[in-house]
């Protein structure tokens, strides 16, 4: 069943409140009004904060749009916040892309453009949660006997203490405070903003903008426009000059999340632009140069996409400069009770619950299953769990199906159709049987690397999107080398 977004609209004209709901409404939105900063706050407050985006006024009496940008982003993390203000300047747009602000429209707005803006967000708030995880092995999943929360080990705004947690903070500490270019993989729930934000909070440019950009949200034909800006009339609906998110970086850092979803037209301008510290807006002639530390982001693996013609190899390797690759949750099973303590104590307070722990099978499950969406899939099953569990511990019965008997992953059989290595008739925990077949695939998976680079350990790494001394060390554990 599709659930259909809601927004909050705030600005203090009774007149400009009903002419954006029935505009929003139009566009299939659930439209709810506050008059000014404080009702906002308020109704946020009541529902918990349930809704995918805001709309807000920049000048309204009391609590102003800035004041309430200020506020969403200390409760509700990660809600896209949408300015709406007659005073367009650059300054205003980068103190409110500072705040926390996901974009700004001027009045007299457009209504293509606004529509566009919204949808942008909401698209983004639909996608996008992402958390950093853990490692503590096989300790309970809950807090301690006596009910008092443990300590939870964090650094850079990241849980846990695992050893590949380690080898990031390492790279953290030696790039961050650098203008040096990051690139950020790993799949999609793995925690790659939480890196770039880390990178940003950790350098001398934490108190300048960190302007994040969804490149998977943005239409095609409007990316140029939303990198670089654009001039009054360089298009249809371009009512108004508008900066760009390199312009509103300057000085400060760009995210770009997901950029292999730029088109490879624009990976040309994109490539200069990184190189030069300039670039002209769409529609302009004046050439604008910045300073921008610039992050990037993907789930896909970029060497495939420039061997396929998709990513252009000069952008490429302009990007992967720092290459930062976070693990998926499977490869970290042990990462999973300190997580979910974490994620307990945020959803008890958030739905007003007091659920203290997993029950001790429930916890099992958690740690054998694959969880092919890592931490997001994770935090989205367990506030469903949160809000649907009656006492103080989660027991396995509320658990979904695919968490109560997780299918083991499938090896490639001499046909290439799937098979088991394990009679599942026999008696074999799941924790066990995940780890046999995690273990079986990973073989399989490196000696194909190998095959394909001729024994080359450092493109096989490349391929598998894994460090050269992470392959070496699994070589190792397989006995590969031995094997020849």
């Amino acid at each position: 069943m599709s659930i259909t977004p809601r927004l909050l609209v705030v600005d203090d004209e009774a007149n400009m409140r009903t002419v954006l709901q029935g505009l929003l409404q139009r566009e299939g939105y659930q439209v709810e009004l506050a008059p000014d900063g404080k009702s906002a706050l308020e109704q946020l407050e009541k529902s918990g904060g349930n809704v995918h985006a805001v709309l807000t006024d920049l000048r309204m009496p009391g609590i102003d749009g800035m004041q309430l940008l200020a506020e969403i982003v200390k409760r509700y993390p990660g809600r896209p916040v949408v300015m709406l203000t007659a005073h367009g300047t650059v300054d205003t747009a980068v103190e409110a892309m500072k705040v926390g602000a996901f974009d700004f429209v001027t009045k007299p707005f457009n209504s293509d453009e606004l529509r566009a803006v919204m949808r942008k967000a909401v698209n983004t708030a639909i996608a996008d949660m992402d958390i950093v995880d853990a490692e503590p092995e096989d300790e309970d999943i809950g807090p301690a006997e006596d009910g008092t929360p443990r300590e939870i080990p964090s650094r850079f705004g990241m849980i846990g203490r695992s050893s590949r947690l380690q080898d990031i903070y390492t790279i953290l500490d030696k790039v961050a405070d650098t203008p040096t270019t990051v690139l950020v993989t790993g799949e999609s729930g793995t925690g790659k903003e939480l890196v770039a934000q880390a990178l940003h909070n950790h350098s001398s440019r934490k108190a300048r903008a960190f302007i994040r950009v969804n490149c998977a949200a943005i239409p095609h034909t409007l990316i140029e426009s939303e990198l670089f800006g654009h001039e009054k009339g360089a298009f249809t609906g371009a009512i108004a000059s508008k900066p760009g998110r390199f312009e509103l970086a300057d000085k400060g850092t760009l995210f770009l999340d997901e950029i292999a979803e730029i088109p490879t037209e624009i990976q040309v301008k994109l490539l200069r632009a990184i190189q030069e510290s300039a670039f002209e807006r769409v529609g302009g002639l004046k050439t604008i140069k910045v300073d921008v530390r610039l992050v990037a982001a993907t789930n896909r693996n970029l060497q495939l996409e420039v061997e396929e013609g998709r990513f252009r190899e000069d952008l490429f390797y302009r990007l992967n400069v720092i290459p930062i690759h976070l693990p998926p949750l499977r490869e970290r099973s042990g990462d999973i009770p300190l997580l979910v303590e974490h994620m307990l104590t945020r959803f008890n307070e958030r739905l007003k619950k007091s659920v203290r722990r997993l029950a001790p099978e429930a916890g099992a499950a958690f740690r054998a299953y694959s969880w092919p969406g890592n931490v997001r899939e994770m935090e989205n099953v367990l506030e469903r769990l949160v809000l649907f569990c009656e006492g103080d511990e989660i027991g396995i019965d509320l658990l979904p199906e695919e968490l109560k008997s997780p299918v083991p992953m499938p090896s490639s059989g001499a046909n290439g159709s799937t098979r088991l290595d394990r009679d599942l008739t026999g008696r074999v925990s799941m924790k066990e049987l995940v780890r046999e077949t995690t273990a079986q695939l990973e073989k399989e998976l490196i000696i194909q690397a190998l095959d394909q680079t001729h024994g080359n350990v450092t493109r096989a790494a490349q391929l598998l999107m894994i460090s050269r001394k992470s392959l070496q060390n699994k070589m190792k554990e397989f006995n590969l080398r031995e094997e020849g």
